[in-house]
């Protein structure tokens, strides 16, 4: 090959480098000045998915829960709500009041904050993209405590109540009517309770009334002729009835009813068929509630009425007097008790206007 062959080979394979050189120069060259200057945002139009994408990275919500004074609520509970109806998320704040939401979409959002004692408060606001959004403390009102208290009563303080209701049962408003409970589950009574009452109904004007007009009746039938007429033998008449009442009453409804542990009063039932009430008011003049509110033989109103009726021997003229006359005066007093027992189911209580 020739000189001048040789020179033109070497220039083409200079020219040839030459492009290629310039070929890779260039290109990092373009690409470099098709990015933003540093500092600058591309517009939505520049920018690549990737910077789209980043652009709608999650961010974080933040912040204190804090008293009306500004001091720090531990273990508050806070909750974060978002519109687009993703489910609601709760944390707890820590012993300083702080919390954190991490990996939050952006968009609206509203927290609620409360803790006990306080009255619950809310704070909305929006996360833009990425934003580490720190919220104003979240200050609660203090609220009032609710407090639930259960009070019992003492025994002794109901059982008082209900016999307060009890003096102001009056047949037609006058006649006593004590010694009835409309309450199936009335409070036992204790001794004190149970001498009160007796004493209440044997002091009570109308007792002495009744009294006197069954002396009279007796005097005009010359029951207990012993007893003579005149103001005497009504005079020993009525003595000797409200013996019978006042001694019936404290052996029968205090004295054996607090030795025993029986309740002296009838308790009304007032529901189910006449037969099974009928059946119930007689049944009561034998078997009473004790103490335990359980039913049992009424030892106190038959025992009571054979003492009443032994003491009553004392008292009651010679020829009237002996065991005949003890346990007649039983008999009558089982047998009265079961009577007044039905009147008090079927007829009483409608005559009675403060029955509860």
């Amino acid at each position: 090959m020739n000189k001048t062959n040789q020179c033109t080979c070497r220039k083409s394979r200079r020219r040839l480098w030459l492009s290629v050189a310039i070929l890779f120069c260039g290109f990092p060259a373009r690409a470099r000045s098709q990015q933003p200057p540093p500092g600058t945002t591309a517009s939505p139009a520049q920018q690549s998915p990737v910077q789209q994408f980043d652009q709608q990275l999650a961010g974080s919500i933040s912040g204190t829960v804090v008293d009306p004074s500004g001091a720090a609520i531990a273990k508050a509970r806070v909750k974060l709500a978002r519109e687009d109806k993703s489910p609601i998320q709760e944390v707890q704040a820590d012993d300083d009041g702080q919390f954190s939401f991490p990996n939050i979409a952006p968009g609206p959002f509203r927290l609620t904050a409360a803790a006990s004692g306080f009255a619950t408060q809310t704070f909305s606001g929006t996360l833009h993209p990425g934003e580490i959004d720190i919220v104003p403390p979240i200050a609660l009102p203090l609220g009032a405590e609710s407090t639930e208290v259960e009070v019992v009563a003492p025994r002794a303080e109901i059982a008082e109540a209900e016999i307060k209701i009890e003096e102001k049962q009056r047949v037609f408003g006058v006649i006593p009517n004590f010694y009835v409970s409309y309450i199936s589950d009335a409070a036992p009574l204790d001794t004190k309770q149970k001498f009160e009452l007796a004493w209440r109904s044997t002091i009570d004007p109308v007792t002495f009334v009744l009294t006197g007009a069954i002396a009279g009746i007796q005097q005009a039938q010359n029951d207990f002729s012993g007893y003579g007429q005149g103001a005497e033998g009504y005079g020993k008449r009525y003595g000797a009835s409200y013996a019978d009442v006042a001694v019936g009453t404290f052996i029968g409804s205090a004295i054996f009813p607090s030795l025993l542990k029986q309740d002296p009063r009838y308790f009304y039932k007032g529901t189910g068929s006449t037969h099974s009430r009928i059946l119930y008011a007689i049944a009561n003049s034998l078997i009473c509630k004790g103490d335990n509110k359980r039913w049992q033989p009424n030892y106190s109103n038959i025992l009571g009425s054979i003492a009443a009726g032994g003491i009553s021997n004392l008292y009651y003229p010679p020829k009237n007097r002996g065991a005949a006359l003890v346990f007649e005066n039983a008999g009558i007093g089982i047998g009265s008790t079961a009577a007044a027992n039905l009147l008090q189911e079927f007829v009483i209580r409608k005559l009675t206007p403060n029955a509860p």
